[in-house]
């Protein structure tokens, strides 16, 4: 419930049950989630030139490097659903858990596209 959310002085977003965890899921998940959530923001961590060779269609791009500095601003609603993805998963998941810290409370990992079984864009 976003009324019992409540921001610490450390950035970390807790409800009255828990802080907000990492959570990874299946990309049949993920498209599920899209459907029912048509605002949802795809995030794609990986850099400009992984971007342009292969992305999801609608993906926004971010690099894990800059997250710090553009995720505020680029994605002012921390309560957005937002779906991440890299290459193989690695990025994906450290940035979850780094946008975690910065207060974003409905974001998930569905891992690197080279597991994404469904349509991509690219040259």
């Amino acid at each position: 419930c976003a009324s019992d959310a409540s921001k610490n002085d450390t950035g970390t977003q807790a409800t009255s049950d828990s802080v907000i965890e990492y959570q990874k899921i299946t990309a049949e998940e993920a498209v599920s989630m899209m459907k029912e959530e048509p605002s949802h923001i795809l995030l794609d961590v990986r850099t400009e030139e992984e971007f342009k060779e292969q992305h999801i269609d609608g993906a926004v791009l971010i690099p894990d490097s800059e997250l710090n500095d553009r995720a505020e601003t680029e994605l002012p609603d921390k309560d957005a659903l937002i779906l991440v993805y890299c290459r193989s998963g690695r990025r994906s998941a450290d940035a979850v858990r780094e946008m975690i810290q910065m207060g974003y409370t409905n974001i998930y990992d569905i891992g690197g596209i080279i597991d994404w079984p469904y349509d991509t864009i690219g040259r």
